[in-house]
């Protein structure tokens, strides 16, 4: 679709900054955007700030008059997906150390309320936190997580009142309703109490690099001057954070990079003692470990690519003393665990679906539970009590929307405690679920995973919105969502590419997609999409692409590479700008990720970087409608990287299809926050994908 020949869009400033590495030089044009976060807050802009901003309104600007004649359909979509969720809702109760936990939502109102009942269901109900209250200062606001301290008198919350993933741990007296003084600054999101109730772990971050560094131990009611670092990590590329064991026994360190995994342990009956190191930390050695009655259980993968379970004593820890409970499998991923008094739950992925096996500790007696469809995700849910049979665990697929059930693993009866509403109805037989297996050019089946409407023609003329991510061995899974509905009802066909960098098919998928391997996600996509071209689900003049974050990245390098398969993509809150963020240290999470996509300060590694960064990639040439979208204050893929991307695709593109840009100003990686505001970006999108088919409603 061609833009407005009347309508001219923002072209940014160019101010030519030399980049030398390895005796190449890059000249960016853009690289002044950037901003650190005073100059984002600051009340009295400097000049560059005020460009900075200026560029990013008019951009904003820009977009809106493009997409002015969807507005009316932006606000249909935006009541359509708000209107089939059940406004007054609450989660299904869990129960830990005397009390029901559940969180609320009311009728109108944005954000979550957390509450408690003592013992039964039919007690009076405690607000321990109301998100609306909390937030009626902020623009942007987010409780993180929460844990309540082991004699349930105080609750220990983590806030983001930025989107810059930066919270503060704050306090209330649930007895008295009160807010205690102590604020804990700068962490990372988690905390862990000691068994005493008046000493808690957390973790704090970089100030510039926000990576987690150390763990730091404090005591309720004493200034944060005393606090004492309990552990401090000098090795940039591991994160870190601080957990409880579902025991109650251990309070659990834990360090992670790409490739290692490393903990230190500590009795929670002792807070003021020293952390204990697991086991030494190895060079390529990725584990998880759960404390069961007097033993340790391990998800390892040392010599055990898809990983296995072990066990060892708690009091000899070391691996020398590790001992094997199931072994490693060529086809099956070993993902964790979920551990009872009397059972093991093992959560495993297989073909790129996931699946959940019950063994009985005593017996070894082990059986799966069964589900009926092409493509489902069941996953195991909140399960903090050791001294039961019931495992809870969540389903949902393509067309069932998400549901919590109750299984008694020793009758394997499953009892369901709740699925959610889809207001205004929905019934699963409307849709259609498909797998396909898409051959790419190395003779690999890659996965796809499909819904439509069964009233949907499937031609070539019908439109397909074609997602992935592939990246981090995160892996994507066939669920259900109501605001897809929207697509869905109008025609549209909705597809999953299950592609190498995630773990869909098990851990050497993820190995085939990073580092030197990287070209394989990008290939496998565009293989997919040219797959269902040939299939005749669609065609180039209706194919769509989706991707955010790492994803953003895909859809970067696949513009490049293959831009006249696809007539729009969105782009949302892309990793573009490859070589120059993993070239700067003091940018955000860098360090830790020189294991999942190489350190360019390494000539092969800059080199093969180099050759699929999307923004040095970017060339003369046509290119798919885009709609890109950031928000100022991510601190995940900072807003500069789509920015500069789509000033310099504006510079070099031949085309005259529509390129646009939009940035939330007060938010960050994750969108607005709230229930439903961001539903409002997601209207944006799906107007733009509808535009672009020539549908008005």
């Amino acid at each position: 679709m061609s833009q407005d020949a009347g309508l001219q869009p923002p072209i940014a400033i160019k101010k030519d900054s030399t980049l030398t590495t390895h005796g190449d030089i890059r000249i960016d044009p853009y690289f002044w955007m950037r901003l650190t976060d005073d100059q984002k807050t600051s009340k009295s802009p400097d000049q560059q700030t005020q460009q900075v901003l200026d560029y990013l309104n008019d951009e904003n600007s820009f977009t809106e008059t493009i997409l002015k004649d969807t507005e009316p359909l932006q606000e249909k979509l935006y009541k359509e997906i708000v209107g089939r969720i059940k406004q007054t809702d609450e989660s299904v109760p869990f129960f830990k150390n005397g009390y029901w936990y559940y969180t609320r939502y009311e009728e109108g109102k944005e954000y979550p309320i957390y509450c408690r009942k003592k013992e039964t269901l039919q007690a009076e109900e405690q607000v321990m936190l109301n998100g609306n209250e909390l937030a009626v200062d902020h623009s942007y606001y987010k409780i993180a997580s929460w844990e309540v301290s082991p004699d349930n008198k105080v609750i220990a919350f983590n806030e983001d009142t930025l989107s810059r993933r930066i919270y503060n741990v704050r306090f209330k007296n649930l007895e008295t309703g009160e807010f205690l003084e102590d604020i804990l600054p700068n962490s990372n999101g988690d905390a862990a109490w000691a068994n005493d109730s008046k000493t808690i772990f957390y973790t704090t971050k970089n100030k510039v690099s926000l990576l987690s560094e150390r763990i730091v131990r404090h005591k309720l009611g004493t200034p944060i001057s005393q606090d004492q670092i309990v552990y401090h990590e000098k090795d940039p590329s591991y994160y870190i954070g601080v957990y409880k064991s579902k025991s109650d026994k251990y309070v659990i360190i834990y360090n992670s990079s790409t490739l290692v995994s490393d903990y230190h342990i500590l009795n929670a009956d002792d807070p003021s003692g020293k952390f204990k190191q697991f086991t030494p930390r190895g060079t390529k050695h990725e584990y998880s470990i759960d404390h069961f009655e007097d033993k340790f259980y391990m998800v390892t993968n040392w010599e055990a690519q898809n990983f296995r379970l072990m066990e060892t004593p708690e009091s000899a820890t070391s691996m020398e003393n590790w001992k094997e409970v199931i072994p490693n499998r060529e086809d099956v991923l070993l993902s964790n665990i979920e551990v009872f008094k009397d059972y093991l739950v093992i959560s495993e992925r297989a073909n790129a679906l996931t699946h959940l096996k019950v063994i009985d500790q005593k017996t070894k007696e082990e059986h799966y539970l069964d589900f009926g469809e092409p493509a489902y995700t069941v996953y195991s849910s909140i399960n903090p009590e050791f001294e039961t049979q019931q495992l809870r665990f969540g389903y949902t697929s393509f067309t069932t929307p998400n549901a919590i059930y109750d299984y008694d693993m020793g009758s394997r009866q499953k009892t369901l405690k709740k699925q959610n509403e889809v207001v205004g109805g929905h019934d699963p037989k409307n849709y259609v679920s498909e797998r396909l297996y898409a051959e790419a050019r190395d003779g690999t089946l890659v996965p796809i995973s499909l819904v439509y409407n069964k009233n949907t023609t499937v031609a070539s003329s019908t439109p397909l919105l074609l997602y992935a991510y592939g990246s981090y061995g995160s892996s994507t899974n066939a669920t259900f969502n109501s605001s897809r509905l929207s697509l869905l009802d109008r025609g549209f066909i909705w597809a999953i590419a299950h592609i190498r960098g995630g773990q869909d098919m098990g851990r050497q998928w993820y190995e085939d997609g990073k580092m030197f391997k990287k070209k394989n996600t990008f290939n496998d996509f565009v293989d997919c999409s040219r797959y269902l071209i040939a299939k005749n689900y669609t065609s180039s003049d209706h194919l769509y692409a989706f991707g955010g974050s790492a994803g953003g990245l895909l859809m970067g390098a696949v513009v490049n590479m293959a831009p006249d398969l696809y007539n729009g993509v969105i782009a949302a809150v892309p990793f573009v700008d490859v070589v120059s963020t993993m070239l700067d240290e003091s940018i955000p999470l860098t360090t830790n990720e020189f294991d999942e996509w190489g350190n360019p300060k390494n000539l092969e590694s800059y080199e093969y970087m180099l050759s699929y960064s999307p923004y040095d990639q970017i060339k003369a040439q046509n290119y798919p409608n885009m709609l890109v979208t950031t928000g100022l204050f991510d601190s995940q893929v900072q807003y500069w990287e789509p920015a500069k991307w789509v000033a310099k695709l504006r510079d070099k593109k031949t085309d005259n299809n529509l390129l646009l840009l939009h940035t939330n100003m007060e938010a960050g990686h994750g969108g607005a926050s709230g229930r439903f505001k961001r539903y409002r970006e997601q209207a944006l999108e799906y107007a733009f994908l509808m535009k672009l088919e020539g549908l008005h409603e």
